[in-house]
């Protein structure tokens, strides 16, 4: 009885029939395009070569070409479990967090500024949103986020 179910398994099976029957046929054929030479390519007309593809108007200056990023945070600032307050009013809250040169400046609503050392670029970068406006100078951001 061994022998017999030994013996089946030594036969190849009817999926393996059909698969080296298919391959049988398949030999000696070449699919459609090889061998053949190659088309002509059409002919183009050269393009006109442009400077870039925005119109100036869209472009936004690049980290480079900005002197620093600001954003407001309305809420206390807690770092390392103490709240932050300003040195002059004491203020602890509406602050404006200037990012400029790898540093960060706290402006508070009355408008004395300090440097926040245990801030880095990298925990603004992952609080800010994306920029919505440029502006030319440091007042008129100011105006623009009501400080």
């Amino acid at each position: 009885m061994f022998h017999r179910i030994r013996r089946r398994a030594k036969e190849p099976s009817e999926e393996q029939r059909r698969f080296f029957d298919l391959s049988a046929r398949l030999q000696n054929q070449v699919p459609p395009g090889i061998g053949a030479p190659p088309a002509e390519p059409e002919h183009v007309e050269p393009t006109a070569v442009v400077d870039d593809f925005l119109p100036p108007e869209l472009r936004v200056p690049s980290h480079d070409q900005v002197d620093g990023t600001m954003m407001p945070w309305k809420q206390p600032l807690v770092l390392n479990g103490e709240m932050i307050a300003c040195f002059a009013c004491g203020a602890y809250r509406d602050w404006l967090v200037l990012s400029t040169h790898d540093q960060i400046w706290l402006r508070c609503r009355a408008g004395h500024q300090r440097q926040e050392t245990r801030l880095d670029t990298a925990w603004f970068n992952r609080n800010s949103g994306p920029a919505d406006a440029t502006h030319a100078t440091f007042e008129d951001c100011l105006r623009q986020l009501g400080h």
